[in-house]
């Protein structure tokens, strides 16, 4: 058998450098724990930057916002550099930013917090000893080595350190296992916000377009947020649908259908719908969006129930007030349910947690849930306040010297509640 050498050792490793993965690479290394954070791009943010996945979706009750700590101090910074703006569409509050200054700012808060970052490299496979994750097989420009962690976070967005690890995962709704679509993000320049016609005028044109077969889109509407800079608009409009995004057959295949989907709509938009004449393709992503792919089977697993009915459990870590938010699987429709003035719901620890592999945190839309769930856990900021308590949770169980599923959860809220997070509304 090769052996494949050690490349290095740490106390706390996290897997992908996304909303979650960020939130807990800093929480651990900001609590004096050698931390490292690899990630398979050349900059941090995740879908947040490379998939252009904008704005924030953000949960308030009361009017006050309940995801608090490093997600609002990134927040802060942005409004420190006028790189996001305040914004609601169908009653749900957002933030929109610029995805470049984030980029700027994820970096500048690692460097500050000495949290050791490993870029361009991917992750192929885990080492395992006996039921407890030792670390994990990294390629890069360097070639192959192993990075080996008292604690493991999988913060890969499809529970991939997981299920390379023997972790119990499930994928789509129960009856057929498809998965919520695919959307590649883009975002137009030029636009003249004050002759564009309402959002109802245009889904009408849309639509009409999409009758007389000018438009193959599988999407119901056109839906774009207003951008940091006047004229810009950002689209969350391209639908692909029926794939699975931990396949890359079928990424590549997305890939391909929604780049045709993206110049399609700048096409009839341009020509259509007033407002547009003069705009232009400013960006897309990088890559293609993913919703959903794999979930952990975890100590709990948090329902749809749990979500509208606003439950509430002891072991709460963060909390969320997004709806229910599932894009069909299959073609039109979008399933949105609001969860109703002031409510919420918790996410407990126990959703974090693997129940076969010790050592081991899931943060991110991969952890414990039905696809019902995950259609609310999903957004940006809940998945940083998960991450936040993954990492908090990580370094806890290195200065503790216990696994993560031992770690007192008293004292992971103690620790939470002193870094800011809101874990319950007073």
């Amino acid at each position: 058998m090769r052996q494949v050498p050690i490349l290095t050792q740490t106390e706390v490793l996290v897997v992908g450098g996304g909303p979650s993965g960020f939130a807990a690479a800093l929480a651990s290394a900001r609590m004096g724990v050698k931390t490292l954070l690899v990630e398979r791009y050349g900059f941090l943010g995740g879908m947040a930057t490379a998939a252009e996945v904008n704005p924030f979706m953000i949960s308030k009750v009361s009017g006050r916002p309940i995801i608090g700590g490093i997600f609002q101090e990134l927040v802060g910074e942005l409004k420190k550099k006028k790189a996001c703006e305040d914004g609601e569409v169908f009653g749900q509050p957002h933030i929109v930013f610029d995805p470049e200054i984030l980029k700027s700012i994820l970096f500048e808060l690692a460097t500050k917090a000495d949290l050791k970052l490993l870029l361009h490299s991917c992750v192929s496979g885990a080492v395992i000893k006996g039921e407890e994750i030792k670390g994990v097989i990294v390629q890069n420009k360097s070639g192959e080595g192993r990075i080996l962690a008292k604690a493991v976070i999988d913060a890969s967005g499809d529970a991939d350190i997981a299920y390379m690890s023997g972790v119990t995962c499930f994928k789509g709704r129960e009856e057929d296992r498809l998965m919520q679509p695919a959307t590649l993000y883009f975002t137009l320049g030029g636009v003249n916000e004050e002759k564009m016609p309402s959002r109802e005028d245009i889904d009408k044109m849309y639509r009409k377009a999409k009758a007389e077969g000018r438009i193959k889109n599988p999407r119901e509407k056109v839906l774009w947020f207003k951008g940091v800079r006047a004229g810009e608009l950002h689209f969350n409009s391209t639908r692909v649908t029926k794939i699975d995004g931990t396949k890359a057959a079928d990424l590549t295949k997305a890939e391909i259908e929604a780049r045709r989907q993206v110049m399609e709509l700048v096409s009839f938009l341009k020509k259509e719908i007033p407002g547009f004449e003069s705009s232009y393709l400013l960006s897309t992503g990088v890559q293609i969006g993913v919703r959903e792919t794999r979930r952990i089977k975890g100590e709990y697993i948090l329902t749809e129930e749990d979500v509208t009915q606003g439950k509430k459990f002891k072991d709460v870590i963060a909390m969320a007030s997004y709806p229910i938010d599932v894009h069909s699987p299959t073609g039109e429709g979008t399933i949105f349910k609001p969860l109703g003035t002031g409510n919420h719901y918790d996410i407990p620890y126990r959703c974090l947690l693997p129940q076969e592999i010790s050592g081991l945190i899931v943060v991110g839309r991969a952890i414990s849930v039905t696809h019902e769930a995950l259609s609310s856990t999903r957004v940006m900021p809940t998945c940083m306040a998960i991450g936040e308590a993954g990492g908090t949770a990580a370094a806890l169980s290195v200065i503790d010297k216990v696994m993560p599923k031992n770690v007192n959860v008293e004292n992971l809220q103690k620790q939470l509640r002193e870094q800011g997070a809101i874990i319950d509304v007073r």
